[in-house]
């Protein structure tokens, strides 16, 4: 595989082989020095700022048992916020998104302009935390001497650049309660070798062989994917091809005729990066900084500790985030969003990533409990459809550790990071 990811390689330091066993899954001391040495460390996604437009926009986001509030302020800057009254601890917004004039407690009714600034007899300002954002995505840190996000991130900065995301509009946002400790989502985003059986119905648009994907990691924690999409998998090669309604939904916004393609089915992800090079800009998109296989591919970056952002072509990028459960190292919180580009604002363009199926209920985020219902991600929804049985078998006595194929080298990489963190003294 030709590209972007081919020529800018990271730096895949050697791999320790450490052992990964279940307790890792299962055992709250280790969630408690997870939370001690990497969760108030790192830097942390917490919100979109184009989801807050307007003065006094906020969104309220808990991790483990934190609280944070994200706030527009009225010069148009975004700051981060504890989310609990100094007066007894209460907490202060409990609506997960709105917008408001002030802040109020609900218990005390002591006030703070938008700025945190106390405006009542309580006179303690709200404490604030350093965020930075990037692409849109804005991340705070509860770690005075943490490096900036830029330096956090690494590499991973100057690539999300590229793809001027910072206005991409929300298209779908999902919360799902499940039982399972964050760590198992994240180990599947941090691997392809589960697409074959979990995801089957994507062989014929998105490549499901290992040998043609490019996988790295960097030295600040994160691994990144890139696995090319717009065609057929090079895995059913000399096999009965087609062009599926999936990939037919991908070529005709772009002016394609799946017909023109039968019996050269591997010609169409050529062909979409030339179309979309020549009538991306009058749709709006802005590609000039992007090379052409990532007009088409999906880059997917895990960022450590527990987001998975990945860019799907020049259309639209979705962002997992698994967040701890306060008390139980047995459940999370999976957060999925998915943000289009202003070029793919239009039906057509967004169905060809399934847009429509996740515009069924607007952009209104939605909270359930696993097995209520379905985010209407098909991918998604696959993805969670293992986790549950996952976390079953982790806690098994007959579970000794994991086993992991050399093309799972990225989630050995991400517990030897977790092992860093844990074995750092700062």
């Amino acid at each position: 595989m030709m590209g972007y990811a081919h020529e800018h390689r990271w730096t895949n330091t050697s791999l320790r082989h450490s052992p990964i066993n279940g307790e890792r899954y299962t055992d709250p001391e280790f969630m408690e020095r997870e939370w001690c040495q990497i969760w108030s460390k790192v830097w942390l996604l917490v919100a979109r700022a184009p989801d807050m437009p307007n003065s006094g926009d906020y969104s309220v986001e808990d991790i483990g048992a934190e609280s944070f509030i994200t706030m527009r302020q009225n010069d148009g800057r975004v700051r981060v916020f504890t989310n609990q009254c100094p007066h007894r601890g209460g907490r202060l917004i409990l609506k997960p998104e709105g917008n408001i004039n002030e802040i109020v407690c609900p218990h005390c009714k002591a006030t703070w302009s938008l700025d945190g600034a106390p405006t009542s007899m309580l006179g303690v300002s709200l404490t604030q935390f350093r965020n930075d954002n990037i692409a849109g995505f804005v991340f705070m840190t509860m770690n005075e001497t943490a490096p900036t996000l830029q330096e956090y991130l690494g590499p991973v900065w100057d690539d999300w650049q590229r793809y001027k995301s910072e206005d991409w509009v929300r298209t779908s946002a999902a919360t799902v309660a499940v039982d399972c400790n964050w760590k198992v989502p994240q180990d599947n985003s941090c691997e392809s070798y589960h697409l074959p059986t979990v995801h089957p119905q994507g062989e014929y648009w998105i490549e499901h062989d290992y040998k043609q994907c490019i996988f790295d990691w960097c030295d600040e924690g994160h691994n990144r994917m890139a696995i090319q999409m717009g065609a057929p998998s090079q895995s059913l090669k000399n096999k009965d091809l087609r062009i599926d309604d999936q990939l037919t939904s991908m070529l005709t916004p772009w002016g394609l005729d799946p017909k023109d393609f039968v019996g050269r089915e591997y010609d169409t992800r050529l062909a979409l990066q030339m179309a979309k090079r020549e009538h991306a800009e009058s749709k709006g998109y802005r590609i000039e900084d992007l090379e052409d296989d990532q007009l088409t591919d999906a880059y997917h970056y895990n960022i450590f500790p527990n987001v998975t952002v990945s860019f799907a072509g020049c259309e639209y990028v979705s962002m997992q985030r698994m967040r701890p459960h306060p008390q139980n190292p047995e459940k999370c919180f999976y957060d999925n969003f998915t943000f289009g580009a202003k070029g793919s604002e239009s039906d057509a363009d967004l169905n060809g990533l399934g847009g429509k199926e996740w515009l069924k209920e607007g952009k209104d985020r939605q909270f359930f409990t696993y097995g209520e219902r379905l985010m209407n991600r098909r991918i998604a929804d696959q993805d969670l459809s293992i986790v549950v049985g996952q976390q079953l078998g982790l806690g098994s006595r007959g579970f000794t550790g994991v086993t992991l194929a050399k093309q799972e080298d990225r989630v050995q990489r991400f517990h030897e990071v977790i092992d860093q963190y844990l074995e750092s003294t700062s």
